[in-house]
């Protein structure tokens, strides 16, 4: 089947970039937003609106399929491709989209994508992984909608995969409103919870760790008074690297709050993203498997989830191959083509590393669904409830293309 239109069109995402480092530094709030200026390149404000930009092919038979290039919320952060503006990178890439796929034959997603990536070094196409990730959406839907499958089959049949099909178990993420988001996650039974945002020491973190313990704590009773006795969700909580500002970087001493922190959780699970950002790769992976080794041989069952300097294909490797954490983030835009996601899953897998296909709020609806059937098809420890910081949006949006999914490939069972 060929692609006989082209389009672009700037477009909205969940929720909107914020400027990390200005954040950390001890940004104050102001309202919905921040008071003083944006310190990364790129930002004009230190929270500004998510932009994401659709890229939309017809098919030969009359349908439209699309997918949505977007970035996460921390862009310019952590070794990550600077702020993404939709309507610059349209401008750019549009006539260079028409160039490569009208009238093109579509050979399968891989082999599609594969021509591409060869296209874009002649062609000079701009290097921004939001761009890979959203165009490979739309090329995935063009090869399932050919074969009239779901994504997660074409997949699963184009990369050989033996799939359990199976619910995978969703994250939801709680934003600032920690406590009240954490209700309704309870009260839906979600998998895994409260993210917590945890991104800044003097008013979340507390200086010593004291009040990320007191809402671990309040989590755990939380959890008993309003989820039912048979609820035991996993405790996710993402402090940004705040743990290493707290304690200066002294691995014994954050390894010590790990295992505080998991006592306090018990019996419920807990899992820390980011406890230290060491503003390196190979300085990151060195701390992760540190802090690892250190945790184990306390005793203790926390996990530690990698976040920053995580970004690549190659970074997921490189961190599995050091044990560099329990559990690694695969930042879904991050790794640009959705080939990359399901390669990703099944190296955490051999690495014996648990797999986390995540993301960010900044997303659209439609990476969500994209991403959904990623999971579906590989089968992660867990995946993200996104877009957005309601809550109830993304986890709805997640959890309903999942069970539609599942749905229409037992039906053909």
């Amino acid at each position: 089947m060929k692609i006989i239109d082209v389009l672009t069109v700037p477009g909205l995402t969940g929720f909107f970039f914020d400027d990390q480092r200005a954040i950390k530094a001890g940004a104050e709030s102001d309202g919905f937003t921040y008071k003083g200026a944006a310190v990364t390149p790129g930002f004009k404000a230190i929270r500004q609106r998510g932009e994401s930009l659709g890229v939309m092919l017809a098919l030969e038979d009359g349908l439209w399929v699309h997918g949505d290039c977007a970035a996460v919320q921390y862009s310019g952060a952590g070794g990550r491709d600077p702020l993404f503006v939709a309507e610059a990178y349209g401008a750019k890439v549009t006539p260079l989209l028409r160039e490569f796929f009208l009238g093109r034959e579509l050979t399968g997603f891989r082999q599609t994508m594969a021509d591409f990536y060869a296209w874009c070094g002649q062609a000079g196409f701009p290097r921004h992984q939001a761009l890979y990730y959203g165009i490979s959406q739309a090329v995935l839907a063009a090869a399932a909608t050919e074969r009239r499958e779901t994504m997660a089959e074409t997949i699963v049949r184009e990369f050989g995969l033996t799939p359990n099909y199976k619910p995978v178990p969703i994250f939801c993420q709680s934003g600032d409103a920690r406590y009240d988001n954490a209700d309704k996650m309870i009260l839906k039974n979600a998998d895994v919870i409260p993210h917590g945002l945890i991104n800044n020491v003097k008013d979340k973190l507390g200086r010593e760790g004291e009040k990320l313990a007191d809402y671990i704590s309040w989590l755990r009773q939380r959890v008993t008074k309003i989820g039912g006795s048979d609820y035991k969700p996993v405790l996710h909580i993402d402090v940004y690297g705040n743990l290493g500002l707290a304690f200066a970087n002294d691995m014994e001493r954050v390894a010590e709050y790990l295992a505080r922190a998991a006592d306090l959780a018990s019996p419920l699970h807990l899992r820390i993203e980011g406890p230290v950002d060491m503003e390196g790769r190979d300085l990151q992976i060195e701390a992760l498997a540190e802090l690892r080794q250190k945790v184990e041989a306390m005793g203790s069952d926390v996990e530690i989830v990698a976040d920053e300097w995580c970004n690549t294909l190659q970074d997921i490797k490189d961190f599995a191959d050091h044990k560099a954490g329990h559990m690694l983030q695969i930042k879904t835009p991050d790794l640009g083509g959705v080939e990359n996601l399901v390669e990703a899953v099944g190296y955490c897998k051999t690495a014996g590393l648990g797999s986390y296909l995540g993301g960010t709020c900044n997303e659209t609806d439609q990476s969500a669904r994209v991403c959904v059937n990623i999971a579906v098809a590989t089968g992660p420890d867990q995946m993200l409830a996104k877009p957005g910081m309601g809550v109830d949006e993304g986890l709805m949006l997640v959890y309903n293309e999942m069970y539609r999914t599942l749905a229409i490939i037992q039906s053909r069972k």
